[in-house]
Order: structure tokens, then C-alpha cells, then sequence
């Protein structure tokens, strides 16, 4: 049950330090970052008390699979990926905005369509969808990036007219988007997948545009099982997800939802494991290769501060 729930390390070079809700970043030099996928789980935008052995190497992992699978339509931050929950990469300047696609009417694009919207970020929807129905053609809805609270839809006319993002960078952004998705939606259809929707986030380094962060991963994406979209759509029940979703689930049947005054239910032991295994899960539908759970499990911190040394060294200044 050994996991990585948070990491103080001090490294070589470091100048900056922040905690997300499941990685710790660690900013060497002002020019690197070296990210640390942690074990920490989070849901209702509250970390969950208990970390989840082997979660990060499987985000961490997925991730290095589509970032590699994608370089070829933009290149990415990734500069070496030197332990299992890793990755070292460019310090790129974030843009402001995270790019959202869907081509299914799921999730929050649902939600607000079921409560009259017919336009979401600007892109009108066609009367009479279903939840999960698939959209006449994928649609960007851009949400703001929140310093402090809950990210909020925008539309492309409000990026450009509050110059959150120059009119060149965001056609740019539009395009690297579209093309992501179809790669994502081609690489799950060979999974037997439904790649439903994602989110992307770009970066400058000095003039050039990069992807950042992870992407395709049950965390960043929802992904249907296609064997049996078609069947229930037609019976109006819902669709089989593979994302964390089943912790949501259990998470509501315990009294939790993240809302004031709740809190969050004890897990155990056996619920942890379970997670962990659903995780294993995961990686390997996604992926499509067994998962290598990583050696040294009992010396976690030791094994990562030691790769993140040594990869540190050969980068150089």
C-alpha cells in the first residue's frame, strides 16, 4: 500500500515549488519544470484523504504514450521522462485559456443543454439531442484558467476581444486542437474506445507553441466503450464510461459531493487497493500493453528524488 502522497525534495538549481492537487512542480533553473505525478486522487475539487498506490505512474505513463504518439502535429514540453511518476520538461508560459473539444453532448456540455442552453462557448447545438448523442461535428468550448476557484466557459469572440490570446496564437490553438482530437479518436477506436471529449493546454517557449501538461488520460478525458454506444443510445440508458467516475459514484453513495458541511467518507484499506486495481485497469484498455507496476515500491521518495538528480545532471544549465 506504499504511495506517494506528497514529495518535499530540494533539488539542484530549484527556484520555485507548487503543489497542484496531484502533482508537485518543481521549477529548476526558471527553465525546466520537473513534475511529479503524486498518488493523490481528487474529486469534488477536494484531494481525497487517502493516496491511491500506482495512480501517478499510470497518468504519468499514459500521458508519455500520447504526447510521444502526437509530436509530429505539435510538439510538446517533454524534454526526458526519467522515473515512472516523472516527467522533466520546458518551462513554457502557459496560455491562459485550456482548449476543451467534444464530440459527444456529455458531462457539463449536457448539463447546460438540459437546461435550455443552445449555445455554449458560442457554438450553437442542433434541437433534439440526447444526453451522449454524437454532435454534427466536434466543437471547441474554452474555459478560463482559474488562479483561485472553478474555471469558466468562455467563447472564442471573448478570448480575442479581451486579448487573453493574440487572434494568430489561437488559430494556431484551434487547429493543433482539432488535429489532436482526431488522433486521440483514431488511437481509442482501435481500443474499441469513444474518445467523448478532452481538454489541451498549450504553452510558449520563447515564440514557439507547445502542448503542456497531460493529455488522453481518464483524468483529462472521457472515453465511451463503443461495442455498446449504439445500442444504448437507442434504449436511452447510459453509456459504460472508463474515467474515475466509479470514485464519484462512490464518493455520492457515501454523502459526499464536496459541498459545505460534508465530509469525506473514511476509505479503507480494501476501497484503496480497488482504486489502484480500476487504475491498473484503465492504463491497460487505454493503452493496450500490461501495466509494469514500478520497481522499489517500499523506497518511493528515495527511487524519484534519485532519478530526478540524476536526469537534472545531464540536462545541464
Amino acid at each position: 500500500m506504499n504511495a506517494i502522497k506528497e514529495t518535499n525534495f530540494n533539488l539542484p538549481r530549484q527556484t520555485a515549488f507548487y503543489r497542484g492537487k496531484v502533482r508537485d512542480v518543481y521549477t529548476i533553473a526558471d527553465t525546466y519544470l520537473a513534475m511529479v505525478a503524486t498518488d493523490r486522487i481528487s474529486a469534488f475539487d477536494v484531494v481525497l484523504p487517502r493516496a491511491i498506490p500506482y495512480k501517478g505512474q499510470v497518468l504519468n505513463q499514459i500521458a508519455a504514450k500520447f504526447l510521444k504518439a502526437t509530436e509530429d502535429i505539435v510538439p510538446n514540453w517533454v524534454e526526458t521522462i526519467p522515473d515512472p511518476n516523472v516527467t522533466i520538461g520546458k518551462m513554457c508560459v502557459p496560455f491562459k485559456v485550456e482548449m476543451v473539444i467534444r464530440g459527444y453532448l456529455a458531462g457539463h456540455a449536457w448539463r447546460e443543454y438540459q437546461a435550455g442552453k443552445r449555445v455554449l462557448c458560442g457554438e450553437p447545438l442542433p434541437e433534439g439531442l440526447k444526453e451522449n448523442d454524437k454532435l454534427p461535428q466536434p466543437i471547441i468550448t474554452p474555459t478560463t484558467k482559474a488562479a483561485v476557484g472553478h474555471d469558466e466557459d468562455i467563447s472564442r469572440d471573448a478570448i480575442l476581444g479581451q486579448g487573453i490570446v493574440s487572434e494568430a496564437d489561437y488559430l494556431q490553438l484551434e487547429q493543433y486542437t482539432k488535429a489532436l482530437y482526431a488522433r486521440g479518436t483514431e488511437m481509442a477506436a482501435e481500443r474499441g474506445l469513444i474518445l467523448v471529449d478532452t481538454k489541451y493546454e498549450f504553452g510558449k517557449f520563447g515564440d514557439k507553441i507547445y502542448l503542456i501538461d497531460e493529455i488522453h488520460t481518464p483524468d483529462s478525458s472521457r472515453y465511451f466503450y463503443a461495442a455498446d454506444y449504439d445500442a444504448l443510445q437507442a434504449a436511452g440508458e447510459p453509456q459504460r464510461q472508463l474515467s474515475k467516475e466509479f470514485v464519484r459514484k462512490w464518493l455520492i453513495d457515501n454523502g459526499f459531493q464536496g459541498k459545505d458541511g460534508q465530509s469525506v467518507p473514511e476509505m479503507d484499506d480494501d476501497l484503496v487497493r480497488s482504486i489502484s486495481e480500476r487504475y491498473i485497469e484503465l492504463y491497460e484498455h487505454i493503452v493496450g500493453e500490461p501495466f509494469e507496476r514500478a520497481e522499489d515500491q517500499s523506497h518511493l521518495l528515495q527511487r524519484v528524488e534519485k532519478n530526478i538528480h540524476q536526469a537534472l545532471a545531464q540536462l545541464g544549465d
